[in-house]
């Protein structure tokens, strides 16, 4: 891998200065912004390979700063905060982040974290390359080397997660899979999330998918097991 470069969206430059330290220290390179504003600004103008976004920046939410950089990209992000609420961890990881490390933190710990990340990524998209596996049911079609699907022939703009738990379901038409078979099957750390968070993607994507056909629904509800897509 190239040398990773991170965004870091921080407004306290204390802790900005020891997070910005850790990475240099693990050969990782940096910019530093202290508002979501700025954050919004510099991942339109730049490349990085992830995103270090503090929750309590002053301009704007953390979340809505997390909003933004969806629309447009699949980036890699980890939310630094000082919350330790479950529905603040919930509310992030159900919104696209990555990961969600609680302040005051260990620079070790926070750079062995982002490496993690940034391996996960590397590996996945080396296998995606080496493959040009597609398919298809119930007029979804997927491919998983454009990392693309669509519905009746209409490009469905996704989430990261969303992505991966349709192309799920695609796979395997009929099939019932239990919430925690879906977590453990398209979230890079299921432990970390809850049964909910399938049901709010899963709310998600019928929401997409009523916007091409609004009287049909091709996801299954299993109530008390889980979901499947139609098998046709």
């Amino acid at each position: 891998m190239s040398i990773p470069r991170i965004l870091v969206v921080e407004d306290e430059s204390g802790i900005a200065e020891t997070i910005t330290y850790a990475l240099e220290t693990e050969g990782m390179s940096h910019h530093w912004v202290n508002t979501g504003q700025e954050a919004v600004s510099a991942h339109r103008e730049q490349n990085y390979d992830l995103v270090l976004l503090d929750i309590g920046i002053p301009d704007m939410s953390g979340f809505d700063v997390c909003r933004k950089i969806r629309e447009h990209s699949r980036l890699p992000i980890v939310f630094l905060t000082a919350r330790d609420e479950e529905i603040d961890r919930v509310a992030g990881l159900e919104m696209g982040a990555d990961d969600y490390i609680v302040k005051p933190f260990s620079p070790r710990e926070l750079t062995a974290r982002i490496r993690a990340i940034l391996r996960r990524i590397h590996f996945k998209t080396e296998s995606d390359n080496s493959s040009n596996e597609s398919y298809s049911a119930a007029s979804l079609a997927v491919n998983e080397i454009k990392k693309t699907i669509h519905y009746h022939g209409h490009l469905l703009e996704l989430s990261r997660y969303e992505f991966r738990l349709l192309s799920v379901l695609v796979q395997s038409p009929g099939r019932v899979f239990s919430r925690d078979e879906l977590l453990t099957r398209a979230w890079e750390e299921p432990e970390a999330s809850m049964d909910r968070t399938v049901d709010a993607h899963i709310k998600k994507l019928r929401a997409k998918l009523k916007l091409i056909l609004p009287d049909h629904d091709p996801i299954i509800t299993h109530r008390g097991m889980g979901y499947s897509l139609e098998d046709a």
